[in-house]
């Protein structure tokens, strides 16, 4: 099956139907009806629309090697700069129509993959089979145009000491048991992120080095579908305001559930494993993947959409309200445009800085994609705080549509136009501000972009250890020019 469309996309999802709980209720109808997800859908099956339509199909798809079908150019492992273009060009592309608030757009994870199965040459010499499960599932995927969701993180309970566990049985996600079906999980797993509105679940937690054993009942990879038996998935708060774009333009189209998902021993077959009780191989095909650096490129295009949406809403607050000739009100938006300008440039140098890797992928500079995760995780609660000091008692005193539907609509209009703007459009303006920076949508926003790859620590050190030959060379020439 080449690419979907959005309605496929969506009747594959209704058909699915995965253990998903929201509220301490089963949701029982179809998935896309449910008000927590249908904006969501919505907003993904127009993307997957945009693989059919006309105007843009040439820019979204390539020809399958394997079958001569078309597929989803962000499956397509780069093997050229000009590859590279092309793929980021059709990222763009999506991320213009969700604006950069899908952390977790099909694209992620289509790209995940494509790294990890690129890299499996890793597994070959060791575990051959899990090597061409991997390829394999990639194809699966490719192929089929797979909406695949994922969890890497574990709740807290799961992550802690040694120490704290000698009295008691790990509360870690572990292999139970294994026989001749495959792997037996057991477990929970934190913010999957679109899980109950994928296909597939993608699992692959860091190794925590809990077992000194050889074979590591916490160390494993693997692919299953999302209404797998003894899957279940538990729904945070839905953060959906209501199905009005005027009242919530954000959250009615862009809000993606969280879930924590849960594996009641869950039976994996062995087709679909792709690392099991080796903590060391787990982490190699973690790293020489280059995951972080594949995703990031995806990444970019996410976030370089949001800060021109922000750019946009402050400009035209700033315009509203007569503000663009006071010279605070300037500073602050030239915060905006360098941070955008400082996002292409880290894209650029990383495209073009490109070189193959030992899997024959043409390998973005990671570099640059690791300062910019370093630098938009720091700089996207500062754009945030800019739209609530230029916004002010706006983001308080905002009006529902239907107030303009009364009697004192008259009033209204009178009192809360601005400059050039109406009243109607001045407080839908205030509406977006508001969910952008004050709402519940707008916080849970700024909090996954604080940890989107990680905590500061881990992002900072990750920057900190890859950039250890060029720390070094400076303090070289430092110890050069003191001699």
């Amino acid at each position: 099956m080449p690419v979907k469309t959005g309605s496929e996309y969506i009747e594959r999802i209704n058909q699915n139907l995965p253990d998903v709980w929201i509220a301490g209720e089963r949701v029982q109808r179809p998935i896309s009806e449910h008000k927590a997800f249908k904006g969501l859908m919505a907003t993904q099956a127009s993307m997957y629309d945009m693989q059919h339509a006309e105007e843009s199909q040439a820019t979204m798809i390539y020809c399958s090697s394997l079958t001569g079908d078309p597929v989803g150019l962000s499956f397509k492992q780069p093997k050229t700069k000009r590859d590279l273009v092309m793929r980021r060009q059709m990222m763009q592309s999506w991320a213009s129509v969700h604006h950069g608030f899908l952390g977790r757009s099909p694209d992620y994870m289509n790209t995940a993959i494509m790294a990890f199965s690129a890299a499996a040459g890793v597994l070959e010499e060791k575990y051959p089979e899990y090597a061409s499960n991997l390829k394999r599932y990639y194809e699966y995927c490719k192929e089929n145009d797979i909406t695949l969701s994922h969890v890497f993180i574990q709740p807290k309970a799961g992550r802690a000491s040694t120490f704290l566990r000698t009295f008691e049985e790990p509360e870690s996600a572990r292999v139970v048991e294994k026989n001749k079906d495959g792997i037996v999980i057991r477990g929970a797993f934190l913010l999957d992120t679109q899980g109950a509105t994928s296909d597939e679940i993608f699992v692959f937690p860091p190794p925590f080095s809990l077992s000194v054993a050889e074979e590591s009942p916490h160390s494993f990879a693997f692919a299953v579908p999302s209404n797998l038996k003894g899957v279940s998935y538990v729904c945070r708060e839905s953060f959906v305001g209501g199905e009005s774009t005027y009242n919530y333009p954000l959250s009615s189209r862009f809000e993606e559930m969280d879930t924590l998902v849960l594996f009641d021993d869950v039976t994996v077959p062995w087709d679909r494993v792709f690392v099991y009780g080796d903590e060391n191989m787990s982490s190699r095909l973690m790293e020489e993947s280059h995951f972080h650096t594949h995703a990031g490129t995806q990444i970019m295009c996410k976030n370089i959409a949001k800060t021109e949406f922000l750019l946009g809403t402050i400009e035209m607050m700033v315009e509203a309200a007569g503000l663009d000739s006071h010279d605070h009100i300037i500073e602050k938006v030239t915060e905006v445009i360098v941070a955008l300008e400082t996002l292409k440039a880290f894209q650029l140098a990383a495209e073009n800085g490109a070189a193959l890797d030992q899997w024959g992928s043409m390998l973005p500079n990671k570099k640059p994609l690791l300062a910019a995760n370093v630098y938009f995780q720091k700089i996207y609660p500062r754009l945030i705080e800019i739209v609530q000091l230029i916004g002010a008692s706006n983001l308080i005193m905002i009006l529902d549509e239907k107030e303009f539907n009364t009697d004192m609509s008259n009033q209204l209009n009178r009192y809360m136009k601005n400059i050039d703007i109406s009243a109607k459009k001045n407080v839908q303006l205030s509406r977006l501000a508001w969910e952008l920076s004050v709402s519940s949508f707008g916080g849970r926003q700024t909090v996954y972009e604080r940890f989107f790859f990680g905590n500061s620590s881990m992002v900072n050190k990750r920057l900190y250890t890859d950039y250890q030959g060029g720390r070094h060379k400076y303090m070289d020439r430092i110890k050069t020019f003191l001699s």
